[in-house]
């Protein structure tokens, strides 16, 4: 990317020209995480039958940057046992019960699902939270080991091979190291990318193992329906991206899982299990993860690095894969991410070690700000003018990256404001913090929709979401007695 197509995507995502290299391996704000999974067997062979076992490796090694770009490992144990539990059955019905597969639950809201070769399975809290019964869940995880046992992800990973040989070519072009955080990012969005054909090869294959062991059949359907109304739900609030982007719930798709499904039986046949799945799911986090801290107004908290700052009024906050960000009315960009840096490394030399392009060496100055040691510098490309201030708070350094158009006393004037804001977290920050649960509440005699969703409160849009995580559509009526899922904020 060159600094011409410098956009607020790339930025976000740390691919701008700006980010050059991290010369000590960027982290991103949860920094590595521990692989923490969940599998099927003890003793069983390491990949699927009939893979190569070249697999296991590229599996293994593809698999913490995975966990790390999509915000670490959930765990919510009731979820986690019926995961296995439904592995288990699934992999039978695949002719596959003494193979091992790792599953594991991606700490993200986005709705969320995809394979790596080796045995590899991933699904997101945030398709856990849409996914309405045990059938439309076991649609989804059969797809994905459909996937693996057509060896659909081992083809996927060759691409991820190729965007690496691309980094490197960039490397030496521009000079230091790719940043550790853009390369896991762009291998996760190749990982859950499949060729139209092998998407709807996996459907029909998918299908086919969740009716053998018992599932409905159509919940294949009726979830890429679900996940079309929820695509367009995210759309309308902020134009992002989902599932649907490599996993499209086009017509002809839900029509042919429709055709499909009907070859072992119409609709009614074979295990639902609403009540025992929303059981399952209630009380899992909603929507953003508070590991990578909260946005209060314009206020960041982090309970985790105990640190919090304030961007001007103008700026709007939002949460990234590992960084937090921040876009005001004149273009202007804010990036707020975490680096891995030696103790021994001073901040100046971190700042002038090569991962700004264009940084001028003879801005960088040092101070104390709160008690916090920082350093800032100034840096500029051909289009592009850059405020970089890197602080070190207890074992960990941070960075605040500003980025504008012009040079102009506003621009800058914003950059020290927030930067004068960071500071240690008080009780008053924390007092601040609130938590997004996903509920249940039982339907009564007198209840409709929209009585069930003003049990979510004064959320914003909160009856549009109601009906779209419950699979409703306006005017559909509730069943008395019946649970329904509602977000909550605690």
């Amino acid at each position: 990317m060159n600094e011409r197509t410098f956009t607020r995507r790339a930025f976000l995502s740390g691919t701008g020209l700006v980010l050059v290299s991290a010369v000590a391996g960027c982290s991103g704000l949860l920094g590595g995480s521990d692989i923490a999974t969940r599998q099927t067997g003890g003793s069983a062979p390491a990949v699927p039958a009939g893979t190569d076992p070249e697999d296991a490796v590229i599996g293994l090694r593809e698999h913490p940057r995975i966990i790390a770009s999509y915000g670490g490992v959930y765990e919510h144990r009731a979820t986690e046992l019926m995961l296995a539990r439904m592995v288990s059955k699934l992999l039978a019905a695949a002719g596959q019960p003494a193979t091992q597969f790792t599953i594991t639950i991606l700490d993200s809201s986005e709705v969320n699902a995809f394979a790596l070769p080796g045995g590899f399975i991933y699904v997101t809290r945030g398709i856990l939270a849409l996914a309405n019964d045990m059938s439309e869940l076991a649609a989804v995880i059969a797809h994905e080991i459909a996937h693996v046992t057509l060896r659909h992800a081992r083809a996927r990973s060759a691409r991820v091979r190729t965007t690496e040989i691309v980094d490197r070519v960039i490397t030496g072009v521009l000079g230091g190291v790719i940043d550790a955080n853009a390369t896991a990012e762009r291998s996760a969005q190749n990982l859950a990318a499949f060729s139209q054909n092998q998407e709807l090869e996996a459907d029909r294959e998918g299908i086919k193992i969740a009716a053998r062991a018992g599932y409905d059949p159509h919940a294949a359907a009726r979830f890429l329906t679900a996940m079309g109304r929820f695509a367009q739900f995210v759309s309308a609030a902020n134009g992002g991206e989902d599932f649907l982007s490599t996993h499209p719930s086009t017509p002809d798709r839900i029509q042919r899982a429709i055709d499909e499904a009907r070859n072992y039986g119409e609709p009614g046949v074979g295990i639902t299990d609403r009540q025992g799945y929303l059981a399952a799911v209630d009380g899992i986090t909603f929507g953003d993860s508070g590991k990578q801290g909260t946005i209060v107004g314009q206020r960041y908290i982090s309970p985790q690095y105990g640190l919090t700052f304030t961007v001007p009024s103008d700026y709007g906050l939002q949460m990234s894969n590992q960084a937090v960000v921040a876009v005001a009315g004149d273009g202007a960009a804010l990036r707020f991410d975490s680096a891995q840096v030696p103790a021994s490394t001073s901040l100046a030399d971190y700042l002038r070690s090569g991962w700004i392009a264009g940084l001028q060496p003879e801005t960088v100055t040092t101070r104390t700000i709160n008690g916090i040691e920082t350093a800032t510098g100034r840096a500029q490309t051909e289009e592009w003018f850059f405020d970089v201030t890197v602080a070190r708070v207890d074992d960990g350094v941070f960075r605040f990256i500003f980025a504008g158009r012009a040079d102009t006393s506003a621009f800058r004037r914003a950059a020290q404001q927030t930067v004068e804001s960071l500071r240690r977290t008080q009780q008053s920050d924390l007092a601040a913090i609130r938590t997004i649960k996903l509920g249940l509440v039982r339907a009564g005699g007198s209840d409709n929709a929209d009585t069930l969703a003003q049990r979510m409160g004064q959320l914003n849009r909160g009856r549009e979401l109601f009906l779209v995580l419950n699979n409703l559509l306006p005017g559909d009526p509730v069943e008395a007695g019946a649970s329904y899922k509602v977000v909550r904020v605690d």
